[in-house]
Formats: C-alpha cells, sequence, structure tokens
C-alpha cells in the first residue's frame, strides 16, 4: 500500500515522502497514530499543492536575500569608536554593534548571526566584512571605523 508519511519515522522514511508499506503495518501503526494517511489522488494533490507553496515561498525569500545583497555592496556603514593612539580599538566592534548601526544608519535590518566576523574588529581602518543573507546569497558590506 503506498502511504504518504506525515511525521519522519526512524528507518522508515521522511516526511512528506511517499513509501510502500504493508497493508497491516500502515492499517494497524501508522493510519491510527496518525503518522501516514493513504497516498490516493486527493493526498497527492494536497501534497503537490504544498510543495508547490513551499517552493514559491523559498524562490521569494531568495529573490529578497538578493535585493539586499545588492543594497549591501553599494553601502559603506561608518562606525564611530574610541581608540588609542596607535589605532587600536578600546573593546572592539562586534556583529551585534554592525547590526544595530546598519538598522539605524540604513534601515536595513539583519540579523547579527548572519554577520561573519572571525573575530571582533579591532583597528581603526576599512574593513570588507561577508553577511550570510540566504543559502547561496552572501552580501559584502564595507565597514568603516573611525574615532570620535
Amino acid at each position: 500500500m503506498k502511504v504518504i508519511l506525515l511525521d519522519n519515522i526512524k528507518g522508515v522514511g521522511k516526511k512528506d515522502e511517499i513509501i510502500n508499506a504493508s497493508d497491516g503495518y500502515a492499517r494497524n501503526f501508522l493510519f491510527p497514530k496518525k503518522l501516514a494517511v493513504e497516498a490516493n489522488n486527493e493526498n497527492l494533490n494536497k501534497l503537490k499543492a504544498k510543495k508547490q507553496s513551499e517552493q514559491y515561498r523559498k524562490d521569494v525569500d531568495k529573490a529578497n536575500a538578493q535585493e539586499i545583497a545588492k543594497k549591501l555592496n553599494d553601502t559603506t556603514l561608518s562606525i564611530k569608536v574610541k581608540a588609542g593612539e596607535n589605532g587600536k580599538i578600546f573593546g572592539g566592534v562586534t556583529a551585534k554593534e554592525i547590526a544595530e548601526e546598519l538598522n539605524k544608519q540604513y534601515k536595513i535590518d539583519i540579523d547579527k548571526k548572519k554577520i561573519v566576523l572571525n573575530e571582533n574588529i579591532k583597528n581603526i581602518g576599512s574593513f570588507d566584512i561577508n553577511i550570510k543573507l540566504y543559502e547561496g546569497v552572501v552580501g559584502v558590506l564595507k565597514v568603516k571605523t573611525v574615532t570620535e
């Protein structure tokens, strides 16, 4: 009997996967526990519509991420910091500070976890910072640190 899984089942399959299960296993275990539904025309059409809507949402999210990446590539973010005589910054500039300044100056809201910093910025100057916006979409932001 062909069934559509409604949940991940270890050793059987993943959610929204169509599998062949024995009649007894499907009727006595999968259906009563609402882990699967029969793969009839109605349920197959629902599954197809669900996958299409997920794909559409992913395409829209990726297009939005590419648009934001284009804005970031043309943006230079200036952050005022306190520094010593030799150009060393007191404390350093973190991903959180970059995200807050980007939102404040350019109204671009980015999660600090998406900003890729190997370590905090500790010197005065210009830096190119990668921002992972979506799967396969990376924006490059120019950050310039200046003294107050």
